[in-house]
């Protein structure tokens, strides 16, 4: 995985050039939790993501919102024009032949399970594309003190009559409700946008996160964005 620079427009709040692998066991801070529980190695039949395919729908301001997980055979065309926007293109990287978009969604979709690739629907119609990983499990790990199970996100929004409305941050803050209330073992959700991006900051800012640090990440430094569970589990 690739941490892209450059400052991203509000309604792209993050962003990876490839899909999240696996990272060295996570170092934690016992500041901050009572007692650690560190993964072990993924197991046959494990889900380290509690199935986001099951999670169902959710009331928003702006209407019904879903993430739908990515099935290559209806998506592809749809995730592949999004990518080769110049907008988008310019912070993914991800622009050029079909073969590149789909090679990108085979590498999380034929793995363990680590990186879920979605479709945002909102009433029906598909208005973004949304990564959900196990940001312990990734090399994010390694540049902050992880917990077991914190969960991480990438989006963008894919057509620009959906951009400039301030739907990102609203949907931001509906996902990161949604993985906290379907995730039991995660205290918090977490992204990297690049610190110079203060419109993308101040949208996670407004979705309830609070930016707990800078870090220095291949081709940027990032604000360490974080959104806590209001009433963390005791594990």
């Amino acid at each position: 995985m690739t941490f892209p620079s450059g400052a991203v427009p509000l309604p792209f709040l993050s962003s990876a050039s490839h899909p999240p692998s696996r990272a060295e066991q996570p170092v934690s801070s016992t500041s901050e939790f009572l007692t650690v529980r560190r993964p072990g190695p993924l197991l046959a039949g494990d889900d380290p993501l509690d199935a986001p395919a099951t999670w169902g729908a959710v009331a928003t301001p702006v209407g019904r919102f879903e993430l739908v997980p990515v099935r290559p055979a209806r998506d592809l065309a749809l995730v592949h024009r999004w990518m080769n926007d110049s907008v988008v293109a310019a912070f993914w990287e991800l622009a050029g032949p079909v073969s590149t978009t789909e090679s990108h969604l085979r590498a999380q979709l034929d793995g363990d399970g680590r990186s879920a690739p979605c479709l945002g629907v909102l009433d029906g119609t598909p208005v973004g594309y949304w990564e959900i990983y196990r940001a312990d499990l990734d090399p994010l790990a390694r540049h902050y003190p992880a917990r077991p199970h914190d969960t991480g996100i990438h989006l963008l929004i894919g057509d620009a009559s959906h951009r400039g409305r301030g739907l990102g941050s609203v949907l931001l803050e509906a996902v990161a409700d949604l993985i906290l209330d379907r995730r039991p073992f995660c205290t918090r959700v977490v992204a990297e946008p690049d610190m110079r991006n203060t419109p993308s900051v101040a949208a996670f800012l407004s979705a309830g996160f609070r930016r707990a640090a800078e870090v220095d990440l291949p081709g940027k430094r990032a604000a360490l964005m974080i959104r806590d569970r209001p009433h963390p589990l005791l594990l």
